[in-house]
């Protein structure tokens, strides 16, 4: 598994081992981070349980982990791991009851539902699953209300229009969102600099910020430099 970076959810860049990654964001004093393996739901992959155990032993920060998790007993084998948090995205979708029966076994808070948004042509949102390949029909804040009933302890609402643009976050998104629910929602998708990360406090009434480019990205060419902000909001590293 190699550490990539993508803009759209296409043209991913890579960008290390996530080994070492981690071991700069330990120097950092990152606050959390949340790591994705994006090939796993849509090519049917098997969970790198021993890689992950890797990364957990070498991170000092909490870890947060998706990607195929499709049963309880994914869960259970990645939490026995050190990862502190799992989260489901495709599968919250193919099956509900899997949120509830996670929530119910290890606790809500252990419980993460990713939402990946896209807009249409029209202007209309639809939650996308198998890493922005599939349309679901389903309308995001439905969606969001749904899986904080169903048990979720956090929602991470992440634009696909604004993944790896480093423009600004989709504010628009994130406020149907957290005018929807009363979990923490994460905004993510779209962070270029620390004003970004405020907005989607303030404007977007997110309660914490997830950000991937901003942190590895440095100058127009896009050269892989990994750095971290000093700053006093909660931030979520967001990475692939």
């Amino acid at each position: 598994m190699g550490l990539v970076k993508t803009v759209k959810f296409k043209d991913a860049r890579y960008l290390g081992d996530p080994r070492n990654v981690v071991k700069i964001f330990n120097e950092k004093e990152v606050d959390e981070l949340i790591l994705l393996d994006i090939t796993a739901t849509p090519e049917k992959k098997p969970i790198q349980f021993d890689l992950i155990h890797e990364i957990v032993s070498e991170a000092f920060m909490p870890v947060a982990y998706g990607g195929g998790i499709r049963n309880l007993e994914d869960a259970r084998k990645m939490l026995a791991l050190g990862v502190e948090k799992i989260v489901i995205n495709s599968y919250s979708v193919e099956n509900p009851s899997l949120i509830t029966q996670a929530a119910h076994s290890f606790g809500s808070s252990s419980v993460v539902v990713g939402i990946d948004v896209k807009k249409s042509l029209l202007g209309k949102y639809e939650v996308m699953i198998n890493g922005g390949r599939t349309k679901t029909g389903l309308d995001p804040v439905k969606h969001a209300i749904h899986m904080a009933q169903m048990g979720a302890g956090e929602i991470v609402i992440n634009s696909i229009d604004r993944d790896g643009t480093m423009t600004g976050y989709d504010l628009d998104l994130t406020k149907l969102i957290t005018s929807a629910v009363t979990v923490p929602v994460i905004a993510c998708g779209g962070a270029g600099t620390v004003e970004h990360l405020g907005e989607a406090i303030r404007l977007g009434g997110a309660s914490a910020v997830a950000a991937g480019s901003m942190f590895v990205f440095q100058g127009k060419h896009r050269a892989v430099l990994i750095t971290f902000p000093e700053m006093s909001i909660r931030i979520k590293v967001f990475e692939s």
